[in-house]
């Protein structure tokens, strides 16, 4: 029996041989694919770094590049800043020196215009209102009719008051007839001193009554003929509190007028202010009425309130203004208080671009720089005040009809 084969070179193997042969023979492919991949592997591995190395080189490069050009630009434009300034055209201009000066200290208080003049019209019966005869902003003369009473109730206390009056009279007569005759019996001595005396009296009880009711009678009749309520004085109605069919009563406003001229601005001054100021009737006072665009007004004290308010310390001044302004508006008064330091600058030094204020200033080599500055308010000599931006011996170019570039050079107008 043959249990072999023979193989090149005269060797026979068994089978158990070939069978361990062959599994040499795939294990040994199998090991040699793994191989080609983990080299496969590890060359894209490399390649991927060589790639990224490469990247990073490339960044590197091109920000150096960027960064030189940039470098190269900018000392390119700041010599061409200092070309352009030197390029620039003179500008005339008069130069003027800012100054610091004494300039009145001012204390704005808030306050309110009331007319000169206001009334509250109410009606002197209780009855019924039948008509208003008037609008909010009417203006009306003195006696005018305003509203119009149910004249009913007024004229039933006027018959009540007639007829009080007749049983006084009646009762005068009797008493008056009475009197005479104890005076007659007296005379005769058939009544006595003290008949007559009681006789006296009840004459002169019932005078009275008469007198009493005639003046009821004439109270009530005035009031029947006032039933109409009217104007106590000519001047403008400032609000209308009632309609037809309300119910009118003695103390109830209906109607409020206040006259037509003569307006008052009303101000809480503090104690430490109304000192320091030194006011008294008479002394002006510059007003700036909030409701009329920033009007300026000016006006006097005319009355100062002699105590001050428990809880605020304050005086009421009123403030006598000129010319027209509404009742009721806010204002504003300056009241001076002493003098400050102050930098100030003629208004054609001002000009005004993005919002901001700015003034051309002169530099030390006789350039324009504009700079933005800081205003107060306008003194009395038309200056406006400088709160910051400027310094007092700094030189301000006046009357330009631009602000020049920054560099340019200013001549001094003649």
């Amino acid at each position: 029996m043959r249990t072999g084969r023979r193989e090149q070179g005269g060797i026979r193997r068994g089978p158990w041989s070939v069978v361990r042969g062959q599994i040499h023979r795939r294990r040994g492919a199998v090991n040699g694919r793994r191989r080609v991949a983990e080299t496969s592997a590890c060359g894209a591995a490399m390649s991927a770094a060589t790639r990224g190395r490469r990247v990073v080189e490339d960044a590197m490069r091109n920000w150096l590049i960027v960064i030189g050009i940039a470098g190269v630009a900018a000392a390119g434009c700041g010599g061409g800043s200092k070309a352009t300034e030197a390029r620039l055209a003179p500008v005339e201009a008069q130069v003027v020196k800012v100054e610091a000066g004494q300039v009145p200290q001012v204390v704005d208080l808030f306050g309110t215009v009331e007319a000169e003049r206001t009334a509250a019209v109410s009606s002197r019966v209780m009855a019924t209102v039948t008509a208003v005869r008037v609008q909010p902003g009417d203006v009306v003369r003195q006696g005018q009719v305003l509203v119009e009473i149910d004249p009913a109730t007024a004229r039933g206390q006027e018959g009540q008051a007639r007829g009080g009056l007749a049983q006084a009279q009646a009762a005068l007569a009797l008493a008056e007839r009475n009197l005479e005759r104890f005076k007659a019996l007296a005379a005769k001595g058939a009544a006595s001193e003290l008949e007559l005396d009681m006789a006296t009296m009840q004459y002169r009880q019932a005078k009275g009554a008469v007198t009493q009711g005639e003046g009821a009678v004439e109270a009530t009749s005035s009031v029947a003929r006032e039933s109409n309520v009217v104007a106590p004085f000519a001047g403008r109605v400032a609000a209308k509190l009632v309609e037809v069919g309300d119910l009118a009563a003695p103390g109830r406003p209906l109607v409020m007028i206040e006259s037509a001229v003569g307006r008052r601005l009303v101000l809480a001054v503090p104690e430490t202010v109304l000192a320091a100021a030194g006011l008294k009737a008479g002394t002006p006072i510059a007003v700036r009425i909030d409701t009329d665009r920033g009007k300026n007004a000016t006006g006097r004290v005319s009355e100062i309130y002699p105590g001050a308010d428990p809880i605020s310390h304050a005086f009421t001044v009123k403030v006598a203004l000129d010319g027209e302004v509404a009742a009721g508006v806010s204002g504003h008064a300056a009241i001076p208080v002493g003098m400050r330091s102050a930098v100030a600058v003629p208004r054609a030094a001002l000009a005004r671009s993005g919002g901001l204020d700015l003034v051309v200033v002169r530099d030390a080599q006789g350039l324009a720089r504009s700079r933005a500055v800081t205003l107060g308010g306008e003194l009395p000599d038309g200056r406006v005040e400088v709160l910051s931006g400027l310094a007092p011996g700094e030189d301000v170019a006046i009357g330009l009809a631009m602000v020049p570039p920054d560099g340019t050079p200013l001549e001094t107008r003649s």
